[in-house]
């Protein structure tokens, strides 16, 4: 693929141009002889990365953790497994659309980068695997995992683990994790984990640098961290092997895969436009409420009649749901295509969403500001965050003093309860810790919450 031509007024001297044929490395985790420089044969790869993941165990439990709101009983609403669908789904649609518009631009671009075709495979592989490594209860397990270090018992490890492993456990964070749930090897599991293409394994990183370089909230890419101390390494040698943009060594912080823009966007869309869905069926916001806020985004002069026609409510947030995403698939595809220059050089400093067109942008900046207000902090929602950090926190301050002690019976019957392919061989401090944090954070809500109650005594266990 040749470069993409500069943009006249800007300076690119000093700055590193990120190539498609680089970035989009059919290597797999863990077996990176199998493909090495075979391009056809690789075409398939992204294919199978798509595959791996949906058929996991981790993405299953994902069936059973929290996207927003408590998992549903007569009401249905998004889980996080429904939701990395759908995000999937978006993903695929956007990385197909830059490549239909690249291609229509340069029709012999199959001949110079032959694997720019696979990028809606990429992107709807590393959608699916986006989530892998939240903890139950939404966002609120991150906070409450966190939280045990910070102002819980945990606070005594502080000393025993260096200043970067530290501030992966203060600032737990569900990105790195899911980059060490597909990369680590767990006991008796293989050395490769899932062995995934690295071209995947990148476009997941949204903040690709360590903690201690992490919450930069003037770069998109250090707003959060994209790998813990354990997997740092590792996230190197992918960096390594893609020619990604170093911005600094220690910490480290690398410019962000340009796929994870795609991604990134293809989550927004979905959470932004589904939860105002899940909120009217919770009647949690009316269906005026919803209206208003994504006809706009609809695009289309002849929906309100043909919404006159219809009865059903649900029926019509549905329609619009559809039109809504459909618009803001083409709004970021759109942005992704037109910035391309900054963002192979690392330079492009905001999200897709954030670089809509009006009045789109004004539409979207408006639910999340509703979506706040109204959803995030309705009592149900909050009710299960507060729930969040007494399991969490209750499961921790249990398992790690067992873990890292294994002094009394208890303890040692604690540490029985933990399945052998998180154990460690490792004798340091933070890599027992993570052995806990691996086995708590894969938890499923409803697990959790059952063995919280039966190691507290709150609950008996039965033989069933």
């Amino acid at each position: 693929m040749q470069d993409l031509p500069l943009r006249s007024g800007y300076n690119y001297k000093d700055t590193v141009i990120m190539k498609w044929e680089k970035l989009l490395s059919a290597k797999r985790w863990g077996n990176e002889d199998r493909f090495a420089g075979n391009q056809k044969e690789a075409r398939s790869e992204f294919q199978r990365d798509y595959d791996r993941i949906i058929f996991s165990s981790p993405f299953r439990r994902l069936q059973n953790k929290t996207q927003v709101f408590p998992l549903p009983g007569s009401v249905f609403v998004h889980n996080r497994l429904t939701h990395s669908l759908e995000v999937a789904s978006v993903g695929r649609s956007l990385g197909t659309i830059f490549y239909n518009k690249i291609k229509e631009q340069d029709p012999g671009i199959d001949d110079s980068c032959p694997l720019l075709c696979e990028i809606g495979n990429i992107v709807a592989s590393a959608c699916l695997a986006h989530d892998l490594g939240n903890p139950a209860f939404g966002h609120s397990g991150e906070s409450a995992i966190s939280h045990y270090f910070t102002n819980g018992d945990g606070k005594v490890y502080q000393s025993q683990v260096t200043a970067g492993q530290w501030e992966d456990l203060i600032h737990f964070e569900g990105n790195a994790n899911a980059l060490r749930i597909l990369t680590h090897p767990f006991a008796g599991k293989g050395t490769g984990g899932f062995a995934l293409t690295y071209a995947t394994l990148a476009a997941i990183a949204k903040y690709p640098c360590a903690a201690l370089a992490g919450h930069n909230k003037k770069n998109i890419y250090t707003k959060k961290y994209g790998f813990f101390q354990s997997e740092q390494l590792g996230f190197k040698k992918l960096a390594v092997e893609m020619e990604l943009v170093k911005v600094q060594e220690e910490p480290l912080v690398y410019k962000r895969h340009p796929l994870v823009y795609l991604v990134e966007a293809a989550d927004d869309i979905c959470y932004n436009i589904i939860d105002l869905e899940d909120a009217h069926r919770l009647k949690i916001l009316s269906y005026q409420e919803v209206e208003v806020l994504l006809l706009p985004l609809c695009n289309d002069a002849k929906l309100p009649a043909r919404l006159a026609e219809m009865e059903d409510d649900d029926a019509k947030i549905t329609l619009m749901r559809a039109k809504s995403i459909s618009t803001l698939i083409w709004q970021c595809s759109s942005v992704f295509e037109r910035e391309q220059e900054d963002i192979l050089a690392g330079e492009f400093n905001l999200s897709l969403m954030d670089a809509i067109d009006e009045p789109f942008l004004g539409v979207m900046k408006a639910i999340e500001q509703i979506s706040i207000r109204k959803i995030y902090n309705y009592s149900s929602v909050v009710q299960i965050e507060v729930a969040g950090y007494q399991v969490m926190g209750g499961l921790l301050e249990e398992f790690i003093p067992a873990y890292l002690q294994n002094e009394s019976k208890y303890h040692k019957k604690l540490v029985e309860l933990i399945p052998k392919q998180f154990l460690t061989k490792e004798d340091d401090v933070y890599s027992k810790i993570q052995t806990v944090l691996d086995f708590v954070s894969g938890m499923t809500d409803i697990y959790a919450v059952e063995l919280f109650r039966k190691i507290k005594g709150i609950s008996f266990p039965s033989m069933s």
